[in-house]
Order: C-alpha cells, then sequence, then structure tokens
C-alpha cells in the first residue's frame, strides 16, 4: 500500500489540535523560569527558524501499552510530520497543552514498506488496522470526510513505538529504560474506562467512529507484525527497578486475541539487547 495523503486544504486542518485540552499528568520539578530564561526563549522563538517542529501538520490520539504487559495501557498524544508517501515520524506526548510531557516517538511506514524488513525487526512492529476500525484512533478537530480519508491510509500502515518517559509511572522525571509499547488488536483489551474518558474529554463517540469506518478495507496484516500475539515479547530489560513488570498480566498471559489467532499460546519474552 502507498500512503497518499491529503489535498493542501486538508493538511492544514490536521494542524488543528481540536478536540478538548488534555492536561499533563506529571509535575515536573524544577525552579519556574527566571525572568532571562523567559527573554532568552522569546527571542529564540523570533529569531531561530525550527524547520522539523513546522513540519508538524498532524495530530493523532490513540492508546498505546507496554510490550509484554498489556495491563500497562496510556492514551498517547501524537503529533507527525509526513517524511513521503511511505514514512510518517510522530512525537508523542501525555497531553496536548503547552506543558506536556515527551513521552516517546513513534515510526509509521506503508505495508509495503513493512513486508520488506527482515522477520526479526518485524516483532518491534504493530499494525493499525484494529486501532483504525475500531474507531479508538482519532484526528481531533477536522471534519469527518478528511478524517476518514487520513484512516483510509493510516489502516494499512506499521508502527514502531517506544516510550522513554512512563508517565503512568514517573510522576516527576523521566526514569528507567525505554520501553516498546504496542497497539490494540481486538475487542475486549483496551481499558473501557480509559477509552471512555477520552470520548468525553475530546467531545466524540468513538463507537460512532467506528460505524462510520465500516466501509474502509481491512487488509491482510502481515504475519509478522504484533509479535507479542503468538508469544514473541520483545522488550528491553531494566536494570533501574522501574515497575512495568508488576503492569497486570505478566508476559505469558495473552489479551483477546482477534479471529484466527492462536488465544493459548505461552509467551516468551526476549530481552533488549
Amino acid at each position: 500500500m502507498r500512503i497518499v495523503f491529503l489535498n493542501a486544504t486538508a493538511v492544514l486542518a490536521l494542524a488543528a489540535c481540536g478536540g478538548g485540552t488534555t492536561s499533563s499528568s506529571v509535575q515536573a520539578p524544577g525552579a519556574e523560569a527566571a525572568p532571562t530564561t523567559k527573554a532568552l526563549d522569546a527571542g529564540a522563538a523570533l529569531l531561530q527558524d525550527r524547520p522539523p517542529i513546522e513540519a508538524i501538520n498532524a495530530y493523532l490520539d490513540g492508546f498505546h501499552f507496554y510490550n509484554g504487559h498489556p495491563a500497562g495501557q496510556m492514551e498517547a498524544h501524537h503529533y507527525c510530520s509526513i517524511l513521503n508517501e511511505d514514512v510518517i515520524q510522530c512525537t508523542i506526548y501525555d497531553g496536548n497543552v503547552r506543558d506536556a510531557k515527551l513521552m516517546g516517538v513513534e515510526y509509521i511506514i506503508s505495508g509495503a514498506l513493512f513486508g520488506s524488513l527482515p522477520e526479526p525487526e518485524k516483532k518491534l512492529w504493530h499494525s493499525h488496522v484494529h486501532e483504525v476500525k475500531s474507531g479508538q484512533l482519532v484526528a481531533p478537530g477536522i471534519p469527518a470526510p478528511a478524517e476518514h480519508a487520513l484512516m483510509e491510509k493510516l489502516v494499512g500502515t506499521y508502527g514502531k513505538t517506544w516510550h522513554t518517559w512512563h508517565t503512568d509511572l514517573d510522576k516527576d522525571l523521566p526514569r528507567g529504560m525505554p520501553q516498546l509499547m504496542m497497539g490494540f488488536t481486538a475487542d475486549g483489551q483496551v481499558d473501557q474506562a480509559m477509552l471512555t474518558a477520552r470520548d468525553q474529554r475530546i467531545g466524540i463517540d468513538s463507537g460512532e467512529r467506528r460505524a462510520a469506518r465500516a466501509d474502509i478495507p481491512s487488509p491482510p496484516i502481515d504475519p509478522g507484525a504484533d509479535a507479542w500475539q503468538r508469544g514473541q515479547v520483545v522488550q528491553i530489560e531494566d536494570p533501574s527497578g522501574n515497575r512495568h513488570a508488576q503492569h497486570g498480566a505478566p508476559s505469558g498471559q495473552m489479551m483477546p486475541q482477534p479471529a484466527g489467532e492462536n488465544a493459548t499460546s505461552r509467551g516468551t519474552t526476549e530481552k533488549g539487547r
């Protein structure tokens, strides 16, 4: 699949945040910015160009979970720039306000590029079919036709996501090792209370989004993606004693599987290198 993006008008619409405000759950320590710091900040804003930041033109809101620990779930605010027809790069925050904390990054590639990857690499990536078709992944603030067109392009893509600040656990500073994150692949996996709270906050109904996207074809998912469903969990071991491993189900306990998946497979963890 080639990612064919929207026209200029739609891209400009994507730049809008839209929806309700999501505040950061983290209060970072530190003194308030001094007047000299504020002056430097204002001067830099006027005098310096920021091409990589200015290239961000899409805002997506969705959900991730720790690979190997499916109960460790969180909302993720993606601010993305389109590098070309096959590659998107996103910065991920814990909110959509000025002081939101940078949680990590996600790289999104087309199905064609994903198919060219070696099999060990594919284990690090997740599919986007369920996220799109379920209505969980949304682009707040843009007209419904534009969002529908965007989701048609995203449904066949794959994402590789690393979180570096685990804001569900660390309420002051980024601690521990980066963690590989995954996306949901079937009904019954996402925390319904978390999904409902997100919908209410930004003023949408993910059930209505699901119904509106029923006409979007579900492309076949490369069997190399979503490796956690087959018990092939890749994760970085954290020697700092962080609490990721305490999240809910252990690696060997699988979440509900899509039709045709083997829900009884035993999980194994492949430690990061």
